[in-house]
């Protein structure tokens, strides 16, 4: 069967309790699409699922990359494509999950990811300029690119310029080879949440894992990670690392993980409404109906 169910969603919506729970009633296996969630020792502050929670289910794109270097969403696709093909093949159902946009396009639509080759002269003068610059930049470049990534990151602002002024062209380039194109059916299905469902949800789960996060970013720095690349990864771990250098307060640490939780929550829901593709649901046997007409 070529068939592939997305699960998809802004972060704290609930996709892993919902894939997990679709999986088991679907003989499923589960492809990660989460451009944090692939590397190794990003666990708490990333919500990558704990052995317990997967109940069995056997997930992939986990844990594949090092977090000394940069994992492309090109070598995503790739490594998606062979773990989708492997699953399929076992005659079981893949599950693509997580609330990474362009990740998540890259596998379904089949986009040609330019290989572009570091511009390290480019990148000196980038690295100048504040993340609202880079931000403004890429909005003149490409408005596509600039509408999934995170404003906040200047790692992902300026590779996305770099490719942009390496290729005259947007990122990505036009669909080529796309799941539809070889014959698959793809259905992807989001999960409904209001904005205060999501700001409680952030919340509440920032409450819980704080102090796990805290002592897994100190972790990773003792192991050799600077904390400028800490901060790269953004959201928990760049307040996380700010705060362990006194840059800024215990609660000035709190308040701009959920402030910027809640509008990275906001760009991930922008980005899937604009897919008319996703079927959106309320709860698991809503979703669990879909599959089953499917």
């Amino acid at each position: 069967m070529n068939i592939l169910i997305v699960i998809l969603g802004p972060t704290a919506s609930g996709k892993t309790d919902l894939s997990i729970y679709l999986a088991k009633k679907f003989n499923g296996e589960i492809v990660s699409a989460d451009s944090r969630q692939v590397y190794r020792g990003l666990n708490i502050g990333s919500g990558k699922i704990t052995k317990k929670e997967m109940q069995g289910i056997p997930h992939h794109l986990l844990d594949v990359a090092s977090p000394k270097r940069k994992f492309t969403v090109a070598q995503y696709q790739k490594l998606a494509q062979t773990a989708i093909k492997k699953i399929q093949a076992k005659g079981k159902i893949p599950f693509l999950v997580g609330g990474t946009g362009f990740y998540i396009q890259s596998v379904v639509d089949g986009l040609v990811i330019p290989e572009v080759k570091p511009n390290w002269k480019l990148r000196r003068k980038l690295e100048k300029k504040t993340t609202d610059q880079l931000f403004s930049m890429l909005k003149k470049l490409d408005p596509m690119r600039a509408k999934s990534i995170d404003p906040k990151n200047p790692r992902r602002l300026i590779r996305a310029i770099e490719i942009n002024l390496g290729t005259g062209k947007p990122v990505p380039k036009l669909p080529f080879r796309s799941f539809f194109s070889e014959g698959g059916s793809v259905l992807q299905i989001s999960i409904k949440r209001s904005p205060e469902e999501l700001k409680k949800s952030i919340q509440k789960r920032l409450q819980k894992r704080i102090g796990g996060i805290i002592s897994e970013v100190r972790k990773l720095h003792r192991q050799g990670l600077s904390f400028k690349r800490l901060e790269e990864f953004g959201l928990e771990y760049r307040f996380v690392a700010q705060y362990l250098q006194s840059k800024i307060t215990y609660q000035q640490m709190l308040n701009g993980i959920q402030k910027e939780s809640e509008q990275f929550a906001r760009r991930q829901m922008t980005w899937f409404k604009r897919d008319k593709r996703i079927h959106w649901v309320k709860n698991k046997k809503e979703a669990e109906k879909l599959i089953k007409k499917f």
